[in-house]
Parts: C-alpha cells; sequence; structure tokens
C-alpha cells in the first residue's frame, strides 16, 4: 500500500510528505487553491516518491500561487524528482530555492 500523502502549511511554506502519485493527489487537489494561499516555498523534501501525475500536481500548484501574486521556489528536490523534472524538461518551472535558474 502507498504511503499517503500529507501536507503542513507554516508561514508560508508548503511541506509534502509521503508519495505524491496518482493514488494519493486527490485530496490536495481538491484544496488546492486554498492550500496554496500566501505560499512562497513548496518543501518537496518529505516526499519518498513522485510520478508524472504528481509532477502535473507541483506544475499547477505553482500556477495557482503565481495566479494569487507569488512566485514560489521548491526545496528539497531529490535526485530523482530533479531527474523526472529534466525528464519532462520543466527545470524553468520547478525552480529550486537551493539552484535557482
Amino acid at each position: 500500500m502507498a504511503d499517503l500523502l500529507s501536507w503542513q502549511v507554516e508561514a508560508k511554506t508548503l511541506r509534502l510528505h509521503g508519495e505524491l502519485d496518482r493514488e494519493t493527489l486527490l485530496g490536495l487537489w481538491q484544496q488546492r487553491e486554498t492550500v496554496m494561499q500566501h505560499i512562497e516555498v513548496i518543501d518537496v523534501s518529505g516526499l519518498q516518491r513522485v510520478d508524472s501525475s504528481g509532477l502535473a500536481l507541483l506544475v499547477h500548484l505553482r500556477q495557482i500561487a503565481q495566479q494569487q501574486g507569488n512566485s514560489p521556489v521548491f526545496s528539497g528536490i531529490t535526485d530523482k524528482l530533479h531527474s523526472l523534472i529534466t525528464l519532462y524538461n520543466l527545470q524553468q518551472i520547478i525552480v529550486s530555492a537551493e539552484n535557482p535558474a
């Protein structure tokens, strides 16, 4: 059984934990507009797994934040997630706080 996805909002940071895939993302998808208010950092260091559906949600979360006037960066990008970002050529969209473009 997949680890469930959980998230916390602390100040202006959204922290994601567990697995972000097509089986687990529904709850966050349903609350995305509310969750993304005032978010400047999306911390993905607590994610054990991200699939292409999860990556699409990360792109969408960034877009929501931009529509609300924020330009969030991502922190804690693992090597596996970085590989997925590169595979889909999303380096200009999924911007790392550690290595800004």
